[in-house]
């Protein structure tokens, strides 16, 4: 049984040198309960909705632990929200997550996570660190999005449970450090068996890392001939 810590949402738009010109990654934790519905947490807004919320990315989760090592490994504090995370948790492995596994917050709320959190040039200008894209990519503690199975309203201290996992082995950590074609092939079998409903990124990163694969096996069959 994890705890919740936090539920932050948008603090407030603030200026970006991306393309959009704004981001709304300056999350805040609430000093009051928050409903959370389909396309997330009250209040909560993207800037860049293209690679950002929707129902799939609807909620993003990142846990305490995780957070400490980067406050150690920076020497700066990371407090909820700096991260541009929805939830942060306690007593919750996020990161060893199975792809599809669901969890209950609160007394009503149900999460599915969906997949992995991919850093991106935004979240390189608000941490303001150097390499830090590659950084956070090679320490492998990337937290998960969460899609809303069933709305509800969640606060700080509020448990979280683990309702199921799929069984595939497939985890958040596994994916987004060392993708390959047998966990695509695990992936894809559990959802033919009905086990788990892969998002639609989830398609995506399977059928590129497949492009990726053939290309590779026809670079080195070139090579030998």
């Amino acid at each position: 049984m994890g705890e919740l810590l936090a539920v932050c949402r948008v603090d407030k738009l603030i200026p970006d040198a991306g393309n959009v010109g704004v981001t709304a990654i300056d999350k805040q934790p609430s000093a009051v309960p928050l409903r959370v519905r389909p396309y997330g947490v009250h209040g909560d807004v993207q800037a860049d909705r293209r690679h950002h919320g929707g129902l799939t990315k609807a909620v993003y989760a990142y846990a305490e632990e995780d957070a400490g090592f980067w406050a150690e490994s920076l020497g700066r504090s990371i407090p909820p929200g700096l991260f541009g995370e929805n939830l942060r948790t306690a007593g919750l492995d996020v990161n060893g997550a199975e792809i599809g596994e669901r969890w209950r917050v609160g007394d009503g709320l149900v999460l599915e996570v969906t997949c992995p959190r991919m850093p991106c040039a935004v979240f390189q200008r608000r941490m303001g660190e150097a390499h830090w894209v590659k950084r956070f990519t090679e320490a492998g503690l990337p937290g998960a999005y969460l899609r809303v199975v069933h709305s509800g309203s969640i606060t700080a201290g509020d448990p979280i449970e683990v309702l199921s996992r799929p069984g595939h082995g497939v985890t958040i950590a596994s994916w987004f450090t060392a993708a390959d074609s047998d966990q695509a092939d695990a992936l894809e079998a559990a959802e033919q068996h009905g086990s788990v409903s892969l998002v639609p990124e989830m398609h995506v990163a399977i059928r590129d890392l497949r492009v990726r694969i053939a290309s590779a096996s026809g670079a080195v069959a070139s090579e030998n001939r």
